[in-house]
């Protein structure tokens, strides 16, 4: 479905409003960097305190957006954007050459989890890995984030690995 130029992935009905799920655009910047600053550990890391700030995660949009690997979304409600992800695409040689996706940055504003967004999200994330003939679907969870733990293993997914970053 197009609405204003922009293709909607879906809609969610929360009740007293919809949110419209869709492909982020470079508008969007500033709102997704304030809900990912808005979380307990991106407090410390994230959010647009100066021009060069604003222009490094203009820049990483950019790159996102240009890569068809890669797709950053959105859902929009009321006028403001409540929830985020990225999904990326990646080929690898592991299980006979399988694709898989990674999901990334999942935030749903305070105000509006409970709401089944953040489940309806990752259902749009899953099946899309399975349209793009995903062998499997990974995501990293800092090892402080119990709820979303608790959140992605009632979605079925497996605490299978251990993760390790080096930071650079």
């Amino acid at each position: 479905m197009q609405t204003r130029d922009v293709t909607v992935l879906a809609t969610v009905d929360l009740g007293s409003t919809v949110a419209v799920v869709r492909r982020a655009e470079a508008r969007d910047v500033p709102a997704i960097v304030d809900l990912l600053a808005a979380d307990q550990l991106g407090a410390s890391r994230d959010g647009v305190r100066t021009a060069a700030d604003l222009a490094a995660y203009q820049r990483a949009f950019d790159a996102i957006d240009g890569d068809q690997a890669h797709l950053l979304v959105v859902a929009e409600a009321g006028g403001d954007i409540v929830a985020t992800f990225q999904v990326s695409f990646l080929p690898g040689l592991a299980r006979h050459g399988a694709l898989r996706a990674q999901i990334e940055a999942v935030r749903v504003r305070e105000d509006y989890r409970g709401r089944r967004l953040g489940e309806a999200l990752m259902t749009w994330a899953i099946d899309e890995a399975r349209r793009r003939g995903c062998a499997i679907v990974q995501l990293t969870s800092d090892k402080s984030r119990h709820a979303a733990h608790r959140f992605y293993a009632r979605l079925g997914f497996a605490a299978t690995h251990e993760g390790m970053k080096l930071r650079l």
